[in-house]
């Protein structure tokens, strides 16, 4: 745990440096912490689910058990959501939200919630983008990612980490 703690201090110095001399005038710290570490998930994200669309799914849909089929984009969706979950939680908390008196369990239920209203977004965005009106999938996904971040943003505020 004290390396994971270390390594939120580093973020958090290295985004706090940036802060200072460019954004002070435009935006408090909070906010600024919440979108640096809330695009390097995102960035991280948007990354790491066309790496499992392109070349670990092949951009196959996959039968599981025999019984249901997941389209690539979808199955590609629910396995980055699985990793950025965890990802993102950490660095809201650790570095951004930093000064919460919540408790971890706490947050992390809230959290949980948040996310729970942006996988609706994605999924059913996605069946609409890319299933139906035949949109390419990576910006279909990037585009949603800029309607949950502000959606997770109001909630990470004055909601999870309060």
């Amino acid at each position: 745990m004290k390396f994971l703690q270390r390594f939120a201090n580093i973020i958090r110095v290295v985004v706090d440096f940036f802060y200072f001399p460019l954004f002070r005038r435009f935006v408090d710290l909070k906010t600024f912490r919440y979108a640096a570490v809330g695009g390097l998930n995102v960035g991280f994200g948007v990354v790491f689910y066309w790496v499992l669309f392109h070349f670990v799914l092949c951009k196959q849909d996959t039968t599981l058990f025999g019984l249901i089929t997941i389209s690539a984009p979808i199955l590609a969706f629910l396995i980055n959501f699985a990793v950025t979950f965890l990802t993102g939680f950490w660095l809201t908390r650790s570095v951004a939200f930093g000064d919460s008196v919540l408790r971890g369990r706490v947050q992390l239920f809230r959290y949980s919630q948040v996310v729970g209203v942006n996988i609706l977004i994605n999924y059913f965005g996605l069946k609409l983008l890319v299933e139906v009106l035949d949109f390419y999938p990576t910006p279909s996904y990037m585009f949603l990612q800029f309607i949950t971040i502000a959606i997770s943003y109001l909630a990470s505020r004055f909601y999870t980490f309060r």
